[in-house]
């Protein structure tokens, strides 16, 4: 069960980084997308901070438990609302990115929990 904690936290991390960096460049996908969904461009860098310390928080939660287990439960609530607000702007075919996310977050918790067993 550990391995497959460490799996998959190390693969929820390193999206949520890679996502994180995206937002930091400004991609211009990403901004169009924020347009269509009606976020405003000036939250780019506040969510890109949000995925980026989600993911350092999920490593870190390696060496100190109670940080990774909030980090899971922070990104898991972080793309629960990315999924309200694509559906929101009624982008349905888009909600598949945020829902991968999502099920990534959720499946470090649940694997967090029975490791910590």
């Amino acid at each position: 069960m550990f391995i497959a904690y460490v799996v998959v936290t190390v693969v929820t991390a390193a999206g949520n980084l890679s996502a994180a960096v995206a937002d930091f460049a400004r991609k211009k996908w990403i901004l169009e997308n924020m347009t269509a969904y009606g976020i405003p461009h000036s939250w780019i860098i506040p969510l890109g901070w949000a995925k980026g310390l989600g993911a350092a928080g999920l490593l870190v939660g390696f060496a100190v438990p109670p940080i990774g287990l909030a980090a899971a439960i922070g990104l898991l609530l972080y793309f629960a609302g990315a999924i309200a607000t694509v559906a929101r702007a009624r982008y349905h075919s888009h909600l598949i990115y945020p829902s991968i996310f999502l099920l990534l977050a959720a499946a470090t918790l649940v694997l967090h929990l029975a490791a910590a067993r």
